[in-house]
């Protein structure tokens, strides 16, 4: 029988008691009774609350360690070694954000189903084909020691939450019952999930494959421009591979949902010290991921004899992974590198598949899933030589498709890569440090207080042939990989001449870079903008890169706004939308009517056209480049060389539809009372009245072509994509370095910490993480 764990001095704090004695009394008297009901349920809610003043021992620490939280519950961690502060964040991540970890790992293992029953088992036998966990596994023993001992000590911190809380560890543990105890292999996961979750190619193939035959091929190859680079594709159509793509687009997640949809996206840029205010660099940085409540970010400030951390953390791992260690500043941004290729295997009447040097034998596994309210189900999983069968979760068959990703390839040495780089003390060690980060493949700016560069992480996968955007025969090994690129090979600038480093998603490498790193890339909408705006001025300061980020005027509205313009309004209400639009400078201010009736013109637009040449809707991935690609000169063909009349349908239906949905008034059609930035929990979000309770919203600038980014879903003008995190380091004085978080640090829905950044975050606000905080909240104190 598991016992309840106790504070130092066995007894249970007063209200622990009170809540459990309040608790039984509710049951004991009849759970029918509604408001006994209502008392149990806040008395379980109290219960799960962290306790203040908390005092507690954690085996494996080497001496006492001290936490100090602010008014919005960030902690200063100061601990006699990295160990002891590895154990202390760990303690604090559980402490904050444990079901959050929790969903982390269960994600990644392909355990969701277990507590949340079939509505998961998509996601599930997606993570269970692909062996997340499994390969995590295999890959501790080969971890170093530095890097093994960080994450056992990790995972002391948060064993000494859960052995202190039990089912009371977070609220939603109350009805699952007391988490299973973390591991190292848990902490592995996250940059696991992370690598798949920042890498989309192979979605891409299967789009064009079950596009393939429907369209012209250049109709086809105009959703995706090839680049000047890009190796001739092999355009002929596989047997059959139309409806088994199709098929599997469906049975496969939305990846990468929930982390990075709709698309990747992050801001970062740096100039050296002859552009600054100080004469020493500035670096600023804001990865776009999905918005929740909590974030995936959490900010701390953590000092050892080492030296100090400070910025964004990750609960479920023990290293910084966005900020500064007292010398360097970093941040990163996604490549958009193709690191994944899908293969079409050819099998055999024995069951065995071909390859060049004969038949082989699938690598095979059962893997069973638990589901919580049905029958456990189980899957048999198929490997090739080239990676899972992932045509093994389309029940109605068809060929087999295997995929190969460079972050499922053994020798993964993220883990031991972030360590080095907590550790870097300038620019160059932190160059090495990112050839140890294999995964995913980002750019990783870096600043010191003389010299500024950005490194590629990662591994890029090196073809015998193609440009990977389509699906390929895997029998001939015709289009095999030899190997990978990474590290030195990969792009990287160090000083640039010019004294500055901006990247928005945007290529990284032109047409004579050796190494082929893929034939799709992300426009470069806010870079654009980046680069505009640090012309504007010869010094910069902190506070005004702070104000860069929040920067909310779209260079993609100020790009096709002319020929927009152009179009004969076909009714009065036309008239007056274009009257207004001609007064407008593109900013996505909340405070406007424009930017609604803006976007809403755009997305009427690239329906349409999309109907028109019978490209489904769903198989584009970012509409701003299609339409801007279809208004320029080269694609008039999109429109039957003349997009005069479908620009002025698509207006009037825009208008028709704002109209109705709020009001004739055009004054009535503020940006921001539409586009509001959605906090949601990630399962108690989706409930009928605890989801209204665990829900925060609230308005937001900018949209999915601004710095200050809004990223839309669907046809909701809601903002649930964009910088949940953003920093500024000033390599002058990295104390003074400007942070931003939403909405809060909190993972409990009902604590006032788990929003009380939101407004600030909103409004570019920024907080310091110095030494010391302007007020202490609580204390924390960890002993061996």
């Amino acid at each position: 029988m598991r016992r309840r764990s106790r504070r130092p001095g066995g007894v249970l704090p007063l209200r622990l008691q009170l809540a459990a004695w309040l608790v039984g009394r509710a049951l004991v008297v009849g759970s029918g009774l509604v408001a006994l009901a209502g008392v149990a349920i806040g008395a379980l809610v109290w219960l799960s609350l962290p306790p203040s003043g908390m005092r507690l021992r954690v085996p494996g620490l080497s001496g006492p360690v001290a936490i100090t939280l602010d008014l919005d519950g960030i902690p200063r961690i100061v601990a006699g070694s990295d160990l002891d502060a590895a154990a202390a964040l760990g303690f604090m991540h559980a402490r904050d954000r444990m079901f959050q970890m929790e969903l982390t790992r269960r994600a990644a293992s392909g355990r969701l189903s277990e507590i949340a029953g079939s509505a998961t088992l998509r996601s599930d036998r997606t993570m269970r084909v692909l062996g997340l966990r499994m390969r995590a596994t295999a890959e501790l023993p080969a971890l170093d020691a530095e890097t093994r001992a960080m994450l056992d000590a990790y995972a002391n911190g948060v064993n000494a939450w859960i052995a202190a809380r039990g089912r009371f560890a977070a609220p939603e543990f109350v009805p699952l019952g007391t988490p299973e105890p973390w591991t190292a292999v848990d902490s592995l996961l996250w940059g696991k999930i992370m690598g798949l979750y920042l890498s989309g190619n192979w979605r891409s193939e299967l789009a064009r494959a079950a596009l393939q035959g429907h369209l012209p091929v250049e109709r086809l190859q105009a959703l995706w421009p090839p680049q000047d680079d890009t190796p001739r594709p092999d355009a002929r159509l596989l047997p059959d591979l139309h409806g088994s793509a199709t098929r599997l687009t469906a049975a496969v997640p939305d990846f990468p949902e929930p982390f990075t949809w709709p698309r990747s996206a992050s801001n970062e840029w740096a100039v050296d010290g002859t552009q600054t205010t100080t004469g020493h660099p500035l670096l600023a940085g804001d990865p776009h991921l999905a918005f929740g409540l909590p974030s995936i970010w959490y900010l701390a400030r953590i000092e050892t004899p080492r030296g100090v951390l400070a910025g964004a953390t990750a609960p479920g791992v023990p290293f910084l992974v966005i900020g500064h260690n007292g010398l360097i500043a970093w941040s990163f941004t996604t490549t958009g590198a193709d690191t994944q290729d899908v293969f079409v295997e050819s099998v055999l009447l024995d069951g065995s598949y071909q390859t060049p040097d004969g038949q082989q034998a699938f690598i095979q596994r059962d893997e069973r899933i638990r589901v919580r309210g049905a029958a456990d189900e189980r899957l048999t999983v198929r490997e090739t030589r080239h990676g899972p069968v992932l045509s093994d979760l389309d029940a109605a068959g068809g060929p087999v498709l295997a995929v190969a990703m460079a972050n499922l390839a053994p020798g993964d040495s993220t883990a031991a890569g972030l360590l080095a780089l907590n550790r870097a003390p300038d620019v160059a060690e932190a160059g090495r440090a990112s050839e140890l980060i294999t995964a995913p493949v980002q750019n990783l700016l870096v600043a010191d207080r003389t010299t500024i560069a950005q490194f590629t992480t990662g591994r890029v996968p090196v073809r015998r042939a193609g440009d990977g955007t389509l699906p390929v025969e895997g029998a001939d090994g015709a289009h095999d990989w030899t190997g990978f690129a990474g590290g030195s090979a990969l792009p990287r600038i160090v000083d640039p001449a010019g004294g500055r480093l901006v990247n928005a998603n945007e290529r990284v490498a032109g047409p004579d870079f050796p190494v082929f790193m893929g034939a799709d890339w992300f426009g470069d909408w806010r870079a654009r903008r980046i680069r505009q705006m640090l012309t504007a001025t010869d010094k910069h300061d902190a506070a005004g890169f702070a104000a860069m980020q929040v920067d909310a005027a779209s260079s993609f509205a100020v790009q096709i706004l002319p020929r927009l313009l152009a179009t004969p309004p076909l009714d009065a209400a036309s008239e007056q939308a274009l009257a207004l639009l001609s007064r407008w400078d593109g900013s996505m201010q909340a405070d406007l009517p424009q930017p609604l009736i803006f976007n809403a013109w755009v997305r009427q637009f690239e329906a349409a056209m999309l109907r028109h040449t019978g490209v489904p809707a769903a198989a584009v991935g970012a509409q701003y480049d299609v339409v801007a690609r279809a208004l320029s000169p080269a694609g008039a063909g999109w429109c039957d060389a003349d997009c005069g009349p479908m620009l002025a349908q698509s207006l009037q239906a825009a208008l028709t539809g704002i109209a109705a949905a709020y009001g004739p008034e055009p004054n009535d059609w503020l940006w921001g009372s539409v586009h509001q930035a959605i906090f949601s929990h990630p399962l108690l979000g989706t409930l009928p009245v605890l989801g209204r309770l665990t829900t925060s919203k609230i308005a937001q600038p900018g949209d999915d072509t601004t710095v200050y980014r809004g990223g839309m879903r669907g046809d909701s003008w809601a903002s649930v994509h964009g910088a949940g995190f953003r920093g500024v380091y000033d390599l002058a004085n990295l104390d003074q370095s400007l942070f931003a978080l939403t909405p809060g640090q909190s993972g409990h829905p009902f604590r006032r910490t788990a929003t009380s950044l939101m407004t600030r975050w909103r409004d570019g606000t920024s907080i310091l993480l110095g030494p010391n905080p302007a007020a202490v909240a609580d204390s924390i104190g960890l002993t061996p």
